[in-house]
């Protein structure tokens, strides 16, 4: 009776660990993919917004130039950094105890996670907001002045909880690392949570604030003008701008509440 049960047992143990191999294997796959089109798209766009910097140098379009070349270099670093600290992740079975048992790399992962993410959120929300108030002479060194002080105020909330000699903790997918999100009983920690939700939600929301007031601006002025270029030029800035609110939406907003 054992020796009919251990050939079905075996081959269910084999069949297991294929599929366990298959979705490991399909994890990075899907993992390298999205790290390396989000590092091409961004590279690509350095080139083009440094490129039109050194044509527009001297006039006002260069601070908005230098802006967006901001947001897109973060990015960059962000897919670059986070990717690989995830591929890394996939490649070796998620098994922190192997890698991480000085807790080293979980804490880059979190510190760069948390940068990156505020960083992006704060540039998303001063490169929508700065076009509704071009008129004011905010020139390049202001822009340079500004995203000095972003960096900073991010680097500062990251390393808060290492200064704080609280470490990141490994979350429930065992796939990345962040604030402690499980088991919450500190002040602190919540502290901690709070902050980076409250700060990422009050930049969506100016954001979406902003988009909205464009938006109704390019409408009234669509409906005034009576130049077929000008009402398809109107349009499209619509449609870029309802793009931009939804898919900040559907990206930030379960995360951040």
């Amino acid at each position: 009776m054992n020796s009919s049960k251990t050939p079905g047992l075996a081959g269910f143990v084999i069949l297991k660990n294929t599929t366990c191999h298959t979705e490991k294997k399909i994890s990075v796959f899907f993992s390298i993919i999205f790290m390396t089109v989000g590092i091409l798209s961004n590279s690509l766009a350095i080139a083009i917004l440094m490129k039109a910097y050194q044509r527009f140098r001297q006039k006002s379009k260069a601070s908005f130039l230098l802006l967006a070349s901001g947001l897109v270099i973060t990015d960059l670093f962000g897919h670059l950094i986070n990717g690989a600290i995830a591929v890394f992740v996939y490649a070796s079975d998620k098994d922190w105890i192997r890698f991480n048992q000085s807790n080293i790399l979980c804490s880059v992962f979190g510190i760069c996670m948390v940068f990156f993410g505020f960083v992006m959120a704060v540039e998303r929300c001063i490169g929508v907001t700065k076009p509704i108030f071009h008129s004011t002479k905010m020139t390049s060194k202001h822009v340079k002045m500004m995203l000095t002080m972003v960096c900073l105020f991010a680097v500062l909330i990251a390393l808060l909880p290492i200064l704080r000699f609280r470490a990141y903790q490994i979350q429930a997918s065992r796939t990345w690392c962040f604030y402690k999100t499980e088991h919450v009983e500190d002040w602190e920690d919540r502290f901690y949570l709070l902050l980076f939700s409250c700060l990422g939600l009050l930049a969506l929301a100016i954001s979406l604030l902003c988009n909205a007031v464009t938006g109704i601006t390019l409408l009234k002025v669509k409906f005034k003008s009576q130049q077929r270029q000008g009402r398809s030029h109107h349009f499209e800035m619509i449609i870029q701008l309802l793009a931009i609110m939804c898919v900040s939406c559907i990206c930030w907003s379960p995360f951040l509440v």
